[in-house]
């Protein structure tokens, strides 16, 4: 026997009190890991869920040789688009909203870019009209072609939005207040909406978002109303009540993903990964504006929007330089999303 075995054969057991407090040492960490391994596979179990529900489509980029440069640092632009349908249902169909998301490196905020739908520009291969037809034209890749013609920004990504999601996510959500500032009736769908604090939910929130007739504004107020929206869902998506309640996640995150379409390049793991990055933005910290405009018009009997392209290329400046916050403190131009019409 050598000296070590001797050794270790002369030690004690433990006393039985020792080993009383190991078993509890151990039952206590399989309590506690035991859930807790529990509730990483029932999240990644989930992830698969929600990444089956997002529609994808392919090719949605030009060819690299004409697109502009990428944003500096690690900013993202997204093209974010709203219509009655998700892209490849029944065809393309002009798109009732279009927005650049432009997400800065630091991501303090969200930047909102709403861009008029008859907005009347250059389309590519279809002289000028306004710029929800290039989505009729040529599906999402011929509008990200437009939209980077028009502002010589590089989208990274690209996202539609089916209204009818606007539904399901705020039934989700249990409804989302806006503040509408004066009462506004809408003809077209013989609602009155009385000033105050609206409460949005379900077809209420559908009938909102895309009013157009009755509104002082116009479109231009539609933008701000969809803005509004927006920013009240984020708001109550990150909320506490939401964010505990795994039930009302799970319920919204399905709404949310069955209603959106994406280009290939977005996984289930990039959009993680932008959550994560973004963990400390609250409601307020989306920010929206509209593209600058110089005015309205008619156009072969239709009525079309001018767009301001001296300012509009100020603005598309900072978007690719990465310093919106800069513009923004310089030349004003926030949308009051909190006040709408």
């Amino acid at each position: 026997m050598t000296s070590i075995e001797a050794l270790l054969q002369a030690q004690p057991d433990p006393p039985p009190k020792r080993r009383r407090w190991r078993r509890v040492l151990i039952i206590a960490t399989l309590v506690v890991l035991v859930p807790l391994v529990a509730a990483v596979a029932l999240v990644l179990q989930r992830q698969h869920v929600y990444d089956s529900n997002i529609k994808r489509v392919q090719q949605v980029f030009p060819e690299e040789s004409t697109r502009p440069a990428k944003v500096i640092g690690a900013a993202q632009n997204w093209l974010v688009i709203g219509s009655d349908r998700r892209p490849g249902e029944g065809g393309f169909q002009r798109s009732d909203t279009i927005m650049i998301a432009h997400i800065p490196a630091d991501r303090k905020h969200v930047y909102l870019i709403g861009i008029p739908r008859d907005s009347y520009v250059t389309i590519p291969g279809h002289g000028k009209d306004k710029i929800n037809a290039a989505y009729a034209y040529g599906g999402p890749k011929l509008l990200i072609k437009t939209v980077e013609t028009l502002t010589k920004v590089r989208i990274d990504h690209f996202a539609a939005l089916d209204f009818n999601g606007f539904i399901t996510m705020s039934k989700a959500l249990g409804g989302v207040d806006v503040y509408v500032a004066r009462d506004v009736y809408d003809s077209a769908n013989k609602v009155t909406w009385k000033q105050g604090t609206v409460h949005l939910d379900g077809e209420r929130a559908l009938l909102f978002v895309r009013q157009r007739y009755g509104l002082p504004e116009g479109d231009f107020d539609r933008i701000k109303r969809q803005q509004a929206f927006l920013q009240a869902m984020a708001k109550k998506a990150i909320s506490k009540g939401t964010l505990t309640n795994p039930f009302a996640l799970d319920e919204f995150l399905q709404s949310l993903t069955k209603s959106i379409t994406v280009d290939s390049g977005v996984s289930i793991g990039t959009l993680r990964d932008l959550a994560l990055e973004m963990r400390d933005l609250r409601g307020d910290d989306m920010l929206a504006t509209t593209i600058p405009v110089a005015g309205t018009g008619m156009v072969n009997g239709a009525s079309i929007v001018r767009l301001d392209t001296k300012e509009a290329t100020a603005l598309s400046t900072a978007v690719r330089n990465d310093t919106l916050d800069d513009y923004f403190a310089d030349q004003g131009g926030l949308n009051e999303t909190s006040l709408v019409q």
